[in-house]
């Protein structure tokens, strides 16, 4: 009979130690590597959430690094990430199981489109002979870097590329690297471009700016470019960089940006991820003032340019606010149960 009580009692503390770390245990979510913009807006929001709902709701969230969206849809799938920040694109293919994602992910669901992720397209300006993003057909042999080896910028740049009819695999000798290695590469003259898809404006960018000058160029775009990389995918629109956008950037840059979207698990309570929601949105002010590209933020196009379907505590918290909400984001079992 003590044995019997014994064992009670040991069971009893072990569901509790173990109710106490579940509770306790933060939510991950995966960004990128640190020279763009994922991380340090990544970790602003999992620190707003942390200090709003940890002690209220027991949810947290912890930001960490990776090599970008492509790692992102596999920490997801595999639950090492409960969150994670994608390009748009990946968005899209990720829920039809498209472009560089070879099945589709239908455990991930929607949370939210956060900021524009603009196109950084850089070319030595001597290599710069019109300004413009199909300069880089031009390209002999020279060492360009899209982005680090199975990164959201490697695959999304490999995309528009295509899409713009330019062989890079002939024309580019390529290189993989992150964006904070890619400038010093830049500068140091071991590349001659590369591709920094990220919110404006970027600190890695901006370092090679600084160092660089009128050395480098961000290539413009033209409308016939823009209607070819949409013709699939209708994601991207115009975004402008106003003269003084970077260090020594003298004039206008036009180029096109798509929207960040913010994704989650459909195994996520629902509680925990309309908490998510609304802090997001109810503390936009604070992000905006921690980090320059949210400020392309806006609550009413929060559901624009999502490829896979909301989850239902994000359904939730728009549908307060008011936001109608397309039946493509909306999952038959949910349509039933929200």
């Amino acid at each position: 009979m003590k044995n019997v009580v014994v064992s009670i009692v040991l069971s009893l503390l072990l569901t509790s130690c173990s109710d106490e770390l579940n509770r306790a245990r933060p939510y991950i979510l995966t960004t990128a590597t640190t020279g763009g913009t994922y991380y340090p807006v990544g970790v602003a929001l999992a620190t707003i959430a942390h200090a709003q709902l940890f002690e209220s709701h027991g949810v947290s969230l912890t930001a960490i690094s990776s090599a970008g969206s492509l790692e992102n849809v596999k920490l997801l799938r595999d639950n090492q990430a409960q969150f994670a920040i994608l390009q748009g694109p990946f968005g899209a293919w990720s829920w039809s199981g498209e472009g560089p994602i070879s099945s589709p992910q239908t455990h991930m669901r929607s949370v939210s489109a956060l900021w524009q992720n603009v196109e950084h397209f850089v070319l030595l300006s001597e290599l710069a002979t019109t300004g413009q993003i199909m300069d880089l057909d031009g390209l002999d042999g020279e060492r360009y870097v899209l982005g680090a080896r199975n990164s959201g910028a490697d695959q999304t740049g490999r995309f528009i590329l295509e899409t713009l009819g330019i062989n890079y695999q002939e024309k580019f000798n390529l290189a993989y690297m992150g964006y904070g290695p890619t400038t010093g590469a830049l500068q140091d003259g071991n590349i001659v471009g590369m591709n920094i898809p990220a919110g404006a404006p970027v600190s890695s960018i901006t370092q090679a700016y600084a160092m660089l000058g009128d050395r480098m160029t961000i290539l413009n775009w033209t409308q016939d470019a823009l209607d070819k990389i949409n013709a699939k995918y209708p994601l991207w629109d115009w975004y402008e960089f106003p003269p003084g956008t970077y260090p020594n950037q003298a004039e206008l840059i036009r180029t096109v940006a798509s929207p960040n979207v913010l994704v989650t698990r459909d195994d996520i309570p629902e509680e925990a991820v309309y908490q998510i929601t609304k802090v997001i949105w109810e503390n936009l002010a604070t992000l905006q003032e921690i980090h320059g590209a949210t400020k392309d933020m806006r609550l009413e196009i929060a559901i624009e340019g999502l490829g896979a379907p909301l989850h239902p505590g994000a359904i939730r918290y728009y549908r307060e606010v008011g936001l109608e909400i397309p039946e493509r984001l909306i999952l038959e079992e949910q349509a039933e149960g929200v």
